[in-house]
């Protein structure tokens, strides 16, 4: 029988009203006993050296808070080694890209990749400003490995058990929850004193950590250890707690709330016993709320990759520093060993190793008395240096995939890395009311006596930009302005209504801020990188005459154009520009424009159309304005802007007689915040030509190419906006929603075609990577 079977079973038996509960301090040390006075001297009250370097080199935490309203809350932030800054020994901030708003008390657990043991720490909101919270630190902690250990966190992924039938409806039977809990071996739980103080402690067991009793009821086994049972302590005080739970492999989270209370009823506990061994005690919640979501640090981190565990030396032994922590602590304690002695053994050469070696037994030996009995006889160095397993799991299986491998690069570069570029704003220089020109350059840290680097990309093309905005990476694609080869690169934003990333540009942006930058994309350019010698043949591929037309901030291609082309090739070519703007106060390099105009009149025409005085441009003013060019019947054409105006172009140009392969357009959207949102996990199978590549679960408000980046697949992208087409893949089962508009034409949607950095799915999903 299942243990499932056997808990719904006991609770058919034993009604959970008349489960017996423990509420008293008493009660709960007769089970669990006193903490040991070690145990309270390994607390420190300031992050020492140790803990910092720990902090550096950590990509996520779990965090514990509560609303100003009182309402409990679970979750993991981070997402890169060093996301909490430490501002003093008693002071840290990080990003927290939810819409809670935490107060009073809160508590954390920091997670090293591969490591057993977890730094706690312990303190109070100071401040909040936007989605940075700083933390007063009230005391700071090693805990030892059991929860990671009991869960194998850190091993390759095995398929779970199939979530068992239960009783009853309840926040248990939202979309993939009871999926989730049948497959999550860790979770963070946060509860609080009535003193002021809030504590998150790890969670593991075998398989699931949590059990499913009801629609609305959890229970969650006690195992024995270290005997500090803050939890316990702080439920018979305040029974408000919530959790967040983790399946490894998968990038989201498990977020529940409720309340929590004690109980050692023997026959509950007999249906969690492990070789006959029960836990001393359970926990049951009473849950108020449960939700599946993506998280973006848990995607971000990679915690799944095998390069993500962390390498020997690059953090203290945590247990060291444990033992650092207990020699500071019993300097100041009476009763407690003593100082001198404890760095005196700590000091001696190779004593660290001995140690590690002894307690690396001691974990083997209280695993096994818990109950479990395939127990790894090398339980791994505690500062994560090998993946080897703590506890022998079940390989993969044919059905799933390890997580693992690097991002691949876009469509025509399939196979390379295509990351992210980090920059610093050099300048932020105000073209018009509604728009700004971020000069950017390599992030070149420290005394490293490097240089930046150039940006190099084809006249036309366009980056994707990344920034951290209110603790969430937002990504928006701007065409470059500035010639290539340069160590700037230039974009030019114009402020969008509703637009976050416009917003976040132009109210909060300044130079010396950070982003990331990922490109150059797409196909829409004038002519290839320009060559170093201008007498060389390539330097004559270019057309001699372009034609331009743009609207707004559809000129910030066409301004790359003219820069390269006037710069590059003195005296060979002719540039005609028609520009569509609102009013004279909204003309993107209106000043520039008109110089160089007057520099270079045999090269440069320059026609304005001001919206607000002379109306709309429409077909009739472009073709007008077209045959009174005269264009050589080679000339190249180049549109950028609103979806009307680049009908109006195309359906004159093709009146004209002019060939498709002479008119090259470049759509742009309002840039205002529009999501596709699934409303559930989904499984996702990746083909190529056929053959599975590997299946992933795609969380709530994950894209499909989050996901399968996250996971290691060989997903093709390149700006992951679907501005540039380069994720298309054929859907081959299930069904997607798509932001729109984005790039894909009526054709490629009707023949099943969709963008993975802009699609949800609404069930499962099939692609095929490789069929285009």
């Amino acid at each position: 029988m299942t243990w499932e079977n056997k808990a719904t079973s006991a609770v058919r038996e034993n009604r959970l009203s008349t489960l017996r509960r423990l509420t008293t301090v008493d009660e709960v040390e007769t089970t669990v006993g006193r903490p040991a006075s070690a145990v309270m001297l390994k607390q420190i009250g300031a992050l020492d050296e140790g803990c910092r370097t720990v902090l550096a080199g950590c990509p996520i935490a779990a965090f514990g808070y509560r609303d100003a309203d009182g309402t409990s809350r679970t979750t993991f932030i981070g997402g890169t080694p060093g996301f909490a800054r430490v501002h003093s020994p008693t002071r840290i901030s990080f990003s927290l890209p939810e819409p809670g708003d935490p107060h009073g008390p809160v508590s954390l657990f920091f997670l090293l990749p591969g490591v057993g043991e977890i730094l706690r720490v312990n303190g109070s909101v100071a401040a909040r400003k936007g989605a940075e919270t700083t933390v007063d630190i009230a005391e700071a902690y090693v805990h030892c490995a059991q929860a990671v250990l009991r869960s194998r966190l850190w091993q390759p992924p095995v398929p779970a058990e199939p979530a068992a039938e239960f009783a009853g409806d309840g926040p248990l039977r939202r979309p993939g929850v009871a999926e989730f809990l049948a497959a999550a071996p860790f979770l963070a739980l946060s509860t609080w004193d009535s003193s002021g103080g809030s504590d998150t402690s790890p969670r593991g067991d075998r398989q699931a950590v949590a059990r499913i009793l009801d629609g609305r009821t959890l229970v969650v086994p006690d195992r024995k250890g270290n005997r500090r049972a803050d939890t316990l302590h702080n439920l018979l005080k305040d029974d408000r707690l919530s959790l967040a739970a983790l399946v490894p492999g998968r990038t989201g989270v498990l977020h529940v709330r409720g309340r929590g209370a004690i109980t050692d009823d023997p026959a509950l506990l007999e249906t969690m016993a492990l070789r006959g061994m029960s836990p001393h005690l359970a926990l049951l919640i009473d849950v108020e709320h449960a939700e599946v979501m993506g998280n973006d640090a848990v995607a971000r981190s990679r915690l799944w990759t095998p390069g993500a565990h962390v390498d020997r030396g690059t953090v203290p032994d945590l247990m060291a520093l444990a033992g650092e922590h207990l020699a500071a602590g019993s300097a100041d304690a009476e009763g407690g060993p003593p100082a001198f002695l404890l760095k005196a053994v700590g000091a001696i050469p190779g004593m660290i190793r001995l140690l590690r070696l002894v307690m690396n037994r001691a974990y083997r030996s209280g695993l096994r008395k818990e109950g479990y009995e395939d127990v790894n006889e090398d339980i791994g160095p505690g500062a994560g240096g090998r993946r080897r397993g703590f506890l022998r799991r079940r390989p993969a299986g044919d059905g799933g995939t390890e997580a693992g491998g690097t991002e691949a690069g876009g469509r025509g570069i399939r196979g390379t890395e295509n990351p992210l570029r980090e920059v610093r704003v050099a300048e932020v220089r105000k073209e018009t009311p509604s728009a700004v020109t971020l000069v950017l350059e390599d992030l070149v840290l420290g005394d490293t006596g490097a240089s930046p680097g150039s940006f190099d990309f084809r006249p036309g093309q366009f980056f994707t930009l990344v920034a951290d905005i209110d603790g969430r990476p937002v990504r928006r694609a701007y065409s470059a302005s500035s010639a290539p080869g340069s160590s700037r690169l230039e974009v030019t934003v114009k402020h969008v209504e509703g637009g976050r990333f416009s917003t976040h540009v132009h109210r909060s942006l300044r130079a010396g801020d950070r982003l990331a930058v990922r490109g150059p994309s797409g196909s829409f350019h004038a002519e290839p990188q320009p060559p170093d010698d201008l007498d060389a043949p390539d330097a004559l591929n270019a057309p001699d005459e372009i034609v331009l037309v743009a609207a707004g901030s559809g000129v910030t291609p066409m301004m790359s154009m003219i820069r390269t082309r006037l710069a590059v090739r003195p005296g060979r070519d002719r540039i005609a520009l028609l520009y569509s703007s609102r009013s004279a106060d909204e003309i993107i390099f209106a000043g520039e424009l008109t110089r160089l105009a007057k520099d270079n009149p045999d090269r440069l025409s320059v026609t304005h159309v001001l919206t607000g005085r002379e109306g709309r441009l429409d077909a009739d003013g472009v073709r007008r304005w077209v045959t009174g060019l005269s264009p050589a019947p080679g000339a190249h054409y180049y549109t950028c802007g609103p979806g009307p105006l680049m009908d109006a172009v195309q359906g004159v140009l093709t009146g004209l007689g002019v060939p498709d392969e002479l008119v090259h357009q470049e759509h742009y959207t309002s840039g205002a915040d529009t999501q596709a949102v699934a409303t559930g996990p989904q499984a996702m199978t990746v083909e190529e030509d056929g053959r599975p590549v590997g299946t992933v679960v795609v969380e709530p408000g994950q894209t499909l190419l989050d996901a399968g980046l996250a996971a290691g697949l060989p997903m093709p992208y390149s700006c992951t906006v679907g501005n540039c087409g380069d994720c298309m893949v054929r859907l081959r089962g299930g069904e997607v929603t798509q932001n729109e508009p984005n790039c894909l034409t009526p054709g490629q949607k009707a023949d099943g075609y969709v963008l993975t950095c802009v699609g949800c799915p609404l069930s499962k999903v099939t692609l095929d990577i490789a069929d285009q």
